[in-house]
């Protein structure tokens, strides 16, 4: 605030000539009744000697100041105007017009006033002081500083004069300067009030905000209704984010000035802070009322009409104060945010543009202008817009937080990581860098840290409902789907209508094969967010999991309308149409996603795939070579300095390292490339699981057999076992089909010939379920009272000698005798109906896969689900059915009862989704014609 000099009556001192007697006396009356504040009585007695004696200088110039002091500026000034005709001279009267020019609203004639003012009396300390403050209204700051120091050199005692030049220091941005003059104001005046208000102020401006906050209480002690000191106060301390504490101070302005719109609106601004929306709103409401006129309260309506989730409402808030401002750059910039919520980036970046263009050095605009730009998928434009933010504002947390979710977006994941810690590093507490630095180590696989991260924001806020949910999600991609489900609940718990994580939370009731819990939580999330087509594709997801393929596409068809350029319902959508044969339209689901995004890795694959079970190899091991850039695959991807060989160069007299790189049954079939390999003159090293080194021992083309775990030795080139076929350009009149490439081990054989005993029957090998952790388990498996039709005339036989342990012996009156060839049961109750049914187990007595190809070789049949078994068995040469789900995997085609791949191997399929008892009676028909005896 600035201290103005007031304007007092006092009588002419050098009359041009001494007025009559009684014009004296009149005078002399009028002066003082002016000075007591008596100013009708005072004008009446000046109007009389004015009566007496028309061109009074006196009686003009005080009747002149009496209009001022009554708000009649322009009848003072020209009241002045005549005086000053009648004595040029007066610098009295001079610096009295300047300040009648002033209140008029003409700087510049009251400048002059003032200047002509100071001709005649350079010394004159009020009109230095009056000059000065108006030349800081004119935003002239250096001469105003000069006038205030020109003041302090007249009077150096004047502790206005030193608060004043303090002002303008700080509308310099100079606000330790100014400190330091409001401090010299206060060693002249402590009670100084304003002093200390104005100080508080240019403290604020420092930073010092707890010094700020005490030098407005000291100001307040002396002054309890220093109305802009509690203003001030209450702005800073919203600034401190301490709102609730703000609303309270803006309570106590209001109680000076119920109806000050600023007040009011700030007040609102602070209740905004504390999700206070509806209060708020009354608030703006009610300045706007006042003020209609108020473009800032217009904007910042239009905010909490956002958050109130009233789009429409805000944005016609925003254009108002457009309306009133066409270049208010912050209502464009909210009015941007809005359109964002809305989907309409590219309406949104209008709007960031034009803000930018009237307010350039918006580190805020800025930054959410490349979110609008990221949602665009534009994200190099979005990574430069987040790069001036930062430029602008290098400690802006959100927008390296922001920049992290470009990156990661754009699959930068170790840039985005880099940016999350840099938001970190300025903001400890920034829970937003906190839950997207573990997403971005989620998805980089490093579960542990991702972990960390989201116990970090735990710790900060034990009730973040998005900390709990991503931590379950975390959880989730572990495997510990317990705790996960659990960590869900207790987001829910929080937040019952969470959405996001409801619909997570259906995912992980779908991996504990809990599926009308699944589709249960899924369908909340959806009725909370029934446009959503992130959730109708999880719903479809999780149906196609359970073979409710129909459904399924349902909800991928309904999602697709939502978003027609959604590429993982294309993808999933195709899956859903591979599954049911409708091959054609699978292709057509795949095209279009790949039209979208032909990088995504799984859809390239899923496509591949495709074409593999129709038999198009060439372009599907193509495509297959993608499973090395999907999610899944990439943490296990080997990145072998060495070079990946695909047929391109010659490996004559080079070292080659063929790897196993899925499961067993895999590396069992594509293994007969190493002999292919070997006739191409490479020295061929072959690394595998463990369990198979035995069994693989004799394979014919490799030079060094390693198990997974033991030394590498050196090598030229690498190539993956399932590359092989892609490298040896594989079609299917191509497939290398010997009738067997493995051998078993003659002793093992011949320890499981004895250990069988006689052979009075053919025997058949059963094996109902495969690796319990394989995604597809569910569907290709089969439960083991399912083969009860089989093995009912070895359970009557087995009745019959009712033996405490089955052996071949209880099935010699039988046509056929069963064994199990399975390692592992999955329950006792399987176990028990293999007692029940006379088929013999023999668990832990087979130790690796060369006994379990012994025990095969002794078989005269294997009767076996789509596992590595039946891969073993068809290498072995062995007669092998194998029985097939609706929704084949890729390598058995479609239709054909034979394979390319396995000489020996007879497929039954579904000819119905999960009907494997039609299944069943085709093969019982067909052990009928086996023969009964070996």
């Amino acid at each position: 605030m600035t201290s103005k000099r007031r304007i007092a009556p006092t009588p002419h001192k050098k009359p041009a000539a001494p007025p009559p007697l009684a014009v004296a006396a009149q005078l002399q009356e009028a002066v003082a009744w002016h000075q007591q504040g008596r100013l009708a009585d005072a004008e009446a007695a000046y109007r009389k000697v004015l009566q007496h004696q028309p061109g009074h200088f006196d009686a003009l110039h005080l009747l002149g100041v009496i209009a001022l002091q009554n708000r009649q500026t322009q009848a003072g000034v020209e009241l002045i105007q005549q005086a000053i005709a009648v004595d040029p001279g007066n610098a009295f009267a001079r610096s009295n017009l300047g300040r009648g020019y002033q209140e008029l609203g003409r700087p510049l004639e009251a400048l002059a006033s003032f200047d002509q003012a100071l001709v005649l009396d350079p010394g004159y300390v009020e009109v230095h002081f009056n000059r000065a403050a108006l030349l800081l209204s004119l935003q002239r700051y250096d001469e105003a500083v000069a006038g205030y120091q020109r003041v302090i050199a007249l009077n150096p005692a004047s502790a206005e004069a030193w608060s004043n030049q303090g002002n303008v220091l700080r509308e310099q941005k100079r606000a330790a300067d100014a400190v330091a003059c409001y401090d010299q104001a206060l060693a002249l005046k402590l009670e100084f009030a304003v002093a200390h208000s104005n100080r508080a102020n240019a403290l604020a401006d420092l930073g010092r905000q707890d010094e700020a906050l005490a030098a407005f209480d000291r100001a307040l002690a002396i002054q309890p209704d220093y109305f802009d000191a509690l203003s001030n106060r209450a702005n800073l301390l919203h600034q401190m984010q301490r709102h609730a504490e703000a609303v309270a101070g803006y309570d106590r302005v209001l109680t000076l000035r119920p109806d000050h719109p600023a007040a009011l609106s700030n007040r609102s601004n602070a209740l905004f802070y504390l999700d206070q929306f509806a209060a708020a709103l009354a608030g703006y409401d009610r300045a706007l009322t006042l003020k209609p006129d108020f473009v800032e309260a217009w904007s910042n309506r239009g905010n909490v009409l956002r958050q109130l989730k009233q789009p429409l409402a805000a944005i016609a808030s925003f254009e108002q104060a457009l309306k009133l401002a066409p270049h208010y750059a912050e209502a464009l910039a909210n009015r941007g945010n809005v359109l964002c919520d809305l989907g309409l980036y590219r309406e949104a970046l209008v709007n960031y543009d034009q803000a930018l263009s009237l307010k350039p050095d918006s580190a805020e605009t800025y930054s959410n202008r490349g979110n609008a730009l990221r949602e665009l998928k534009r994200f190099a434009e979005a990574i430069a817009s987040f790069a001036r933010a930062l430029q602008i504002r290098p400690d802006f947390s959100e927008a390296y937080s922001n920049l992290g979710n470009t990156l990661r977006d754009a699959g930068r994941r170790l840039e985005a990581l880099t940016s999350y810690d840099q938001a970190l590093a300025l903001k400890a507490d920034n829970l937003g860098a906190l839950a997207n630095r573990g997403n971005v180590l989620r998805e980089l696989r490093r579960f542990d840290e991702a972990l960390d991260s989201f116990d970090r924001g735990l710790a900060l806020n034990p009730a973040s409902a998005e900390l709990l949910s991503n931590r379950a999600n975390a959880l989730f991609d572990l495997g510990r789907f317990d705790e996960s489900l659990a960590h869900y609940n207790a987001a829910l718990a929080i937040a019952p209508d969470y959405f996001v994580a409801l619909s997570n939370r259906g995912n992980v009731l779908r991996e504990l094969r809990r599926v009308d819990e699944a589709l249960a939580s899924i369908d909340q999330a959806l009725a909370l967010q029934p446009d959503s087509p992130e959730i109708l594709a999880n719903r479809g997801d999780t149906l196609r999991e359970f073979s409710r393929y129909d459904e399924a596409l349902i909800c991928y068809d309904r999602a697709l309308a939502l978003r027609p350029n959604y590429a993982e319902a294309l993808s999933n959508r195709g899956n859903v149409q591979r599954a049911l044969k409708r091959y054609d339209e699978a292709l057509a689901s795949y095209s279009a996603a790949l039209e979208i995004e032909p990088e995504r890795a799984v859809i390239q694959m899923n496509d591949g795939l495709c074409r593999l079970l129709l038999g198009d190899l060439a372009l599907g091991w193509q495509k297959y070579e993608w499973r090395f850039k999907t999610e899944r695959t990439l943490p296990h991807n080997r990145n072998f300095t060495e070079p990946l060989w695909l047929g391109q160069t010659s490996l004559a007299g080079q070292r080659i390292l063929l790897y196993a790189e899925q499961g067993f049954g895999d590396t069992v079939q594509f293994c007969r490339y190493a002999r292919l390999i070997a006739e191409r003159g490479a020295y061929v090293m072959v690394e595998v699981q463990p369990a198979l080194k035995s069994v693989l021992s004799g394979l014919a083309g490799v030079d060094h057999l390693l198990a997974q775990g033991e030394t590498l030795p050196a090598f030229d080139y690498q190539c993956p076992l399932l590359s092989l076929p892609l490298a040896c350009s594989t079609t299917l009149a191509t497939i290398p089909a010997a009738p067997s490439y493995l051998q078993a081990d003659p002793a093992r054989t011949a320890f499981w010939q004895d250990r069988l005993g006689p052979r009075n029957a053919p025997r058949i090998g059963l094996a109902w379920t495969g690796n319990v952790n394989n995604r597809n388990d569910h569907n290709r498996s089969l439960p083991l009272e399912k083969l009860a039709g089989l093995v009912a005339a070895q359970a009557q036989a087995a009745t019959r000698a009712t033996p405490a342990t089955p052996t071949a012996e209880t099935a010699r009156a039988a046509p056929q005798q069963f064994f199990s060839v399975q390692k592992e049961l999955r329950s006792a109750a399987e176990g028990t109906w293999l007692t029940q049914h006379g088929v013999a187990h023999f668990g832990e007595q087979l130790q690796d896969f060369a006994d379990t190809a012994a025990l095969i070789s002794c078989m005269d049949l294997l009767i076996t689900v789509d596992t590595a078994v039946a891969h073993l068995a068809g290498a072995l040469g062995r007669p092998v059915w194998i029985l097939l789900p609706y929704n084949p995997d890729w390598r058995w085609l479609t239709e054909r009862e034979d394979s390319p791949w396995y000489p020996s191997v007879r497929l039954f399929r579904q000819s119905a989704i999960g009907d494997w008892d039609e299944v069943i009676r085709r093969v019982a028909d067909s052990l009928q014609h086996l023969p009964t005896a070996a």
